[in-house]
Parts: C-alpha cells; sequence; structure tokens
C-alpha cells in the first residue's frame, strides 16, 4: 500500500465501505462503511503537523480493531476524531478510550458538500477539522452511567412492547365482537386482565366473566351493558391466540420488573444520595430519578450552564427568525428517553397540589395548548435539576 499515494486507488475501493477516521502524532479522524446489514469496515485517515498524510482500512472484528490501536500506537497518535453512526462506533470506542483522547463527533456538525461526499474524503475532512481545533465532542458518560443508561433504555423499550402486545390482545377481542375496553380507560387494566385470562382458559361464559369486571365500572355502564360486551363468538384458534397473547404480556412485565429492579439497584449502589436529592422535587419519584441520572449523570461539568443541558436535551425552542419574521418555535432535537421521562415528571408535578409547577401550568395553560404547558414545566423541571446536582443542595419550594 502507497501511504503517500494519491487517493483515486482508495475511493474505488472503498466507495462502499464504512470509514474510520484518525490524525497521525497529533490528530486521527475514523469513519466507517456499512453494507445493507453490517458495518463491516473502519477507515483511518491520519495527518500530521507537516501535512502528510496516511489511510488505511480495517475491518470491524475485535483483532482487525487491535491492529488499529497498535498503529495509532506505533504513530504516536494523541487524538482521535470517531464519527458517530448508529451504534457501530462503540466498539472502537471501547479499544481506544482508554490509551487515547477519543473525542465522538455528530456527522450532522460535519458534513461534507452534496455531491462531494466520498469515504475517503470523509476520513480527510475530519481529521482536517481535528486538526483546526473546530470538532466539539459529544457526551459520553462514565462507565457507570452508561450501564445505567441500558438498563433504563432496555426499559424504554420494554414499555413500548408491553403497549403493543396488550393492543395486540384487544385486537383480538374486538374481532370475537367482545368490546369490554369501549368502556375501559387502561387496556392494561387489571379487569381486563382477569377476563383475558378466564378466556385463554377456555372460560366463556358472560355471567361468570362479569364478576371479573370491576364494580365501579359494572356500575357506572350497567351490569347488562357489561354482559353484553362481554358476549363474543370465539373460537378455538381465538382462545390460542389469546392464551399466547397474554402469555407473552407476562414475559413483558417479568423483564420489566427484573430491569427496573436492576435499574434501582445499581443507582443506589452509586448514587444514593443524588437520588434522594433529586426526589425533593414535586413529580419526581425513585424510578424517574433513577431514570434521569442515568441519561444527564451527576457531573454537570459537561453542561456548564443549565441552558446547555435544556438544549442537549431538546427542550429549548429554535431560533428560526428570518426578515425579523419568526417562522417556528419548535423544541430541538434531543435525548429522547431524558425527554419522555421528564414530560411524565412534568405531568405529575402539574397535578401536585400548592405547587409552583402546578401554578406555572394552569397560568400557561391559558394561553397555549395542553403539550406546550407539559414541554414547558418539563424544560423548568430540567433547569432545577442542573442546580440541585451542580450545588447538591436539595429543592426547596417557594409559596405559590
Amino acid at each position: 500500500m502507497n501511504k503517500n499515494g494519491p487517493q483515486n486507488h482508495h475511493q474505488k475501493r472503498y466507495s462502499d465501505v464504512p470509514k474510520t477516521k484518525q490524525l497521525w502524532k497529533d490528530f486521527v479522524a475514523l469513519t466507517y462503511t456499512k453494507t445493507v446489514r453490517r458495518c463491516d469496515s473502519v477507515f483511518m485517515c491520519i495527518l500530521t503537523d507537516s501535512g502528510e498524510k496516511f489511510e488505511e482500512k480495517f475491518g470491524t472484528l475485535t483483532p482487525e480493531l487491535e491492529r488499529l490501536r497498535q498503529q495509532l500506537c506505533l504513530h504516536h497518535v494523541k487524538e482521535v476524531a470517531l464519527e458517530s453512526t448508529s451504534i457501530y462506533w462503540v466498539p472502537v470506542w471501547r479499544v481506544l478510550e482508554s490509551e487515547f483522547d477519543v473525542k465522538l463527533v455528530n456527522p450532522y456538525f460535519i458534513r461534507q458538500l452534496p455531491g462531494r461526499k466520498t469515504d475517503v474524503k470523509d476520513a480527510h475532512w475530519i481529521a482536517i477539522v481535528l486538526q483546526k481545533g473546530l470538532i466539539k465532542s459529544s457526551f459520553i458518560p462514565d462507565d457507570q452511567i452508561q450501564q445505567l443508561r441500558h438498563y433504563n433504555r432496555k426499559i424504554f423499550y420494554l414499555n413500548r412492547h408491553l403497549q403493543r402486545a396488550e393492543q395486540g390482545m384487544d385486537l383480538i377481542l374486538q374481532r370475537c365482537n367482545i368490546r369490554l375496553s369501549n368502556y375501559l380507560s387502561n387496556i392494561g387494566g387489571k379487569s381486563m386482565r382477569k377476563v383475558i385470562k378466564a378466556l385463554s382458559e377456555g372460560n366463556h361464559d358472560p355471567q361468570q366473566l362479569v364478576k371479573l369486571v370491576h364494580g365501579r365500572i359494572t356500575n357506572k355502564h350497567g351490569i347488562d351493558c357489561i354482559k353484553d360486551s362481554l358476549t363474543g363468538i370465539i373460537s378455538q384458534v381465538d382462545t390460542d391466540m389469546l392464551a399466547m397473547g397474554f402469555a407473552e404480556m407476562e414475559f413483558f412485565e417479568k423483564q420489566l420488573s427484573d430491569c427496573k429492579q436492576k435499574l434501582l439497584e445499581l443507582c443506589r449502589q452509586y448514587y444514593c444520595q443524588q437520588m434522594d436529592l433529586l426526589q425533593t422535587i414535586p413529580g419526581i419519584k425513585e424510578h424517574s430519578a433513577a431514570s434521569i441520572i442515568a441519561e444527564v449523570g451527576v457531573d454537570m461539568k459537561a453542561f456548564l450552564t443549565a441552558s446547555s443541558l435544556v438544549g442537549w436535551a431538546g427542550l429549548r425552542p429554535r431560533n428560526d427568525e428570518s426578515a425579523g419574521k419568526i417562522k417556528g418555535r419548535k423544541t430541538l432535537h434531543g435525548n429522547k428517553y431524558l425527554r419522555v421521562m421528564l414530560v411524565q415528571c412534568a405531568w405529575g408535578a402539574s397535578r401536585t397540589k400548592s405547587s409552583r409547577f402546578c401554578v406555572r401550568y394552569n397560568t400557561l395553560k391559558k394561553r397555549m395548548n395542553h403539550n406546550k404547558a407539559l414541554i414547558a414545566n418539563a424544560r423548568k423541571i430540567l433547569v432545577v435539576i442542573w442546580h440541585i446536582l451542580e450545588k447538591k443542595q436539595p429543592y426547596v419550594a417557594i409559596a405559590a
């Protein structure tokens, strides 16, 4: 391989391969080449202070990444810029983080002009901007916070799977013309679960099924109405589908419970003080405190101001103004896991009587819709969280 030769050979050879970019001695840029189903190569570009350029392609298996690390050590590399592409950057990061100053770079902020993008040019460009000090590294928390993140984000997706399983069960019941969900506020509630379990066991008698429904529901809609909604046409196939769907729901619930327990245990082990401090905020309980810590960490040095944290979370309105006319105030893209949890906490705080968040919500509700008022409260809660974690002081409520 001619390290000092022209790039044309590499462009033809690696144009369809994921890249990894690196700078030599002072700086290295790494990018990935991805095929339809996998990320199968890493492209390295090393730049020296004198302007020399060295390029090489590596595989993505661990022995190849170790060879990449050895090459960087051989050339006395100090800084590495790593393009963040899906989850493909994680293995490379784990191999290199112990020996180099690795910066994870959002491709959005360093993207090339349309029509001038190739893997080789990407690697070269990232190396240049790293050498010029124009790269800002993404926030990567320490190992303990990353462990909490794995549990927290698994909980996020398990909740989605559970909701889909519950909706699937309701679709089966609707197909059988059992329309109990028309009279329930929650299709995953106890009444629905009891009825589904009885149906999956072969009990199709409406007289018996109506006894499993909570008395408040029968009193509100009438026992005859509920009994009619439980009268349907159920085949053996439907019974089998209900049994399998019910087992699926129980499986997700078991995993969800175990995951939450692991998250709380780990968070209590390392960040007990911070959890207790966060729970002094209205609307934040034990699980939500652990979830917030898992996403933002406890060291606020990564966010110099509360405004920086709010922008990172995607709760700050965008600036979209031209010719003195404001075109939009939509919130920015940010950490969706943190955003969902903060909105839930904001809703709980808005329903906490005599709290400032409740007063603020009711005031904002007069001039904006419900969702915007909740986002405003979520932003305020995140500002409070930043001050609590920065100063290590509990939340002190001021009389509304």
